[in-house]
């Protein structure tokens, strides 16, 4: 629900600001809520919260739509300076559990089955070096546009302050880290389990999942975190949304779910994995090896023709990619297809993201089995890890990844996730190995931001050691 009455309403005020850099302000914003959302050389980041929204308990089924319409009802009731045509763009930031039906508990203790904020501060980029404050606040319906004037003071109040700030940029202090991962032999026992469940016809595709505890001595900032993860996967969705202080949830999705603007659809159907390779020849020759491949070939096709079959209920003009390429980031490369469509009238982006998640590359196939599947055999709580993250506004346009590649802080340390597509002709080794090149971009990320886990193996006993 958004928590606001008929009496209160949006006033929104924007300065530029080419000055400034997100890892400042966001460092300067600890102990408020904080986000950052990037793709390439494009990011925002925003801290605190002038409206919060969640589903609605008393609609059974649909926390998208609620989510949809809270929001809809504060973006069109804002209020316009006599300055301008109309009211800046508003934008909610957040995401959704993997489940409908998921346990707000333990590591996931702050992140609801839905949560989104329209921050009080957003600050936005992109790589021509400007950059745009924005500042907010619910006001009295009847205020004027001396409300305006103290929230353009504010908003250059704090780019001085900001801009004043050296940026850091030297590698944090060093914090002692040891790590648990899931025990291979039961992992791999599930997948074994999965290729059984395919074999018996009940599925033809599980998106297995497995976990890794980092304990730490000390703390290690999310800002720092998410910040490596953009330094080395421009070409993924990064994203880190800390609703409360202590509680964060930081990843490098390199799919999304769905991507909408003014009645354009965009996503990516993201599935088969091989590692990139120590040197361009090797990258290429890996490549070429995973465009042949049988299975990774088919586990694409699986997770494409699942969106396909769905969109096409809803959307017109749907094309493709004839064929799918190699999608190349850090550390692994996927097979990828594009997927666009021309969206009808009155379709918001949370409508197409309750059509498609979740999707077959982050569940499996036929979605109810799976789910059930999944159910059983994985032993811990997904929570919001390859559930839907990312921002929409009042208009319906948004962008939404699954939460991949992911992390979630826990005070003491971090729990990482990282799955693989089981199908037919998969072997548990193998997709072990996966899920274990899955795991780098957070654990580089945490050693960038100084988690002392230069030396981390995995053994045969599970155990990954910080060297002494």
């Amino acid at each position: 629900m958004a928590p606001h009455a008929s009496s209160r309403r949006l006033a929104t005020v924007t300065v530029p600001a080419p000055d400034l850099h997100p890892r400042p302000f966001l460092r300067h914003a600890e102990g408020e809520a904080r986000g950052f959302w990037a793709r390439g050389e494009r990011w925002v980041a925003h801290r605190g919260v002038a409206v919060e929204v969640t589903p609605d308990a008393t609609v059974d089924g649909d926390r998208f739509g609620t989510i949809a319409e809270a929001a809809r009802q504060v973006a069109h009731r804002a209020l316009v300076s006599s300055e301008i045509a109309r009211a800046p763009r508003v934008q909610f930031y957040g995401g959704f559990s993997f489940r409908s039906d998921h346990h707000v508990a333990g590591v996931w203790a702050d992140f609801p089955d839905g949560l989104f904020h329209l921050p009080e501060v957003e600050l936005e980029g992109d790589g021509t070096g400007d950059a745009w404050l924005r500042v907010r606040a619910m006001v009295d319906a009847q205020a004027g546009d001396e409300i305006f004037q103290r929230l353009r003071t504010r908003a250059e109040a704090l780019r001085a302050e900001l801009a004043s700030r050296a940026d850091f940029t030297g590698r944090s202090e060093q914090v002692a880290g040891r790590a648990i991962a899931t025990e291979r032999a039961s992992w791999e026992a599930a997948v074994d389990a999965s290729l059984g469940a395919i074999r018996s016809g009940s599925i033809s595709k599980a998106v297995l999942a497995r976990t890794m505890d980092v304990d730490l001595d000390g703390h290690v900032d999310p800002v720092d975190v998410v910040a490596r993860l953009w330094e080395v996967n421009r070409g993924s969705h990064v994203f880190l949304f800390e609703p409360a202080p202590g509680a964060a949830i930081v990843g490098a999705a390199p799919e999304t779910v769905a991507t909408l603007r003014d009645g354009v659809f965009h996503a990516t159907a993201v599935a088969g994995s091989i590692r990139r390779g120590d040197s361009p020849r090797e990258q290429a020759e890996l490549a070429a090896k995973l465009l042949a491949s049988d299975k990774d070939r088919a586990e694409q096709r699986i997770a494409l023709d699942d969106m396909l079959a769905r969109l096409e209920t809803i959307a017109h003009r749907i094309r493709t990619d004839p064929q799918p390429h190699v999608l190349t980031l850090a550390r692994i490369q996927h097979l990828e297809t594009e997927i666009r469509a021309s969206i009808p009238a009155g379709v918001g982006v949370l409508d197409l993201v309750r059509l498609l998640h979740p999707t077959a590359a982050v569940c499996g196939l036929p979605r109810d089995a799976a789910m059930r599947f999944l159910e059983r055999e994985e032993s811990f709580e997904r929570g919001w890890y390859a559930g839907p993250v990312g921002w929409f506004d009042g208009e319906g346009n948004g962008v939404f990844a699954p939460a991949l590649r992911t992390g979630v802080s826990t005070g003491s340390g971090w729990r990482l996730f990282a799955g693989a597509g089981i199908v037919e002709g998969s072997v548990p080794s193998l997709e072990w190995d996966e899920t274990a090149i899955k795991f780098e971009p957070m654990l580089d990320a945490l050693r960038g931001a100084g988690a002392d886990l230069e030396k981390v193996t995995v053994t045969d006993t599970e155990t990954i050691g910080r060297g002494k």
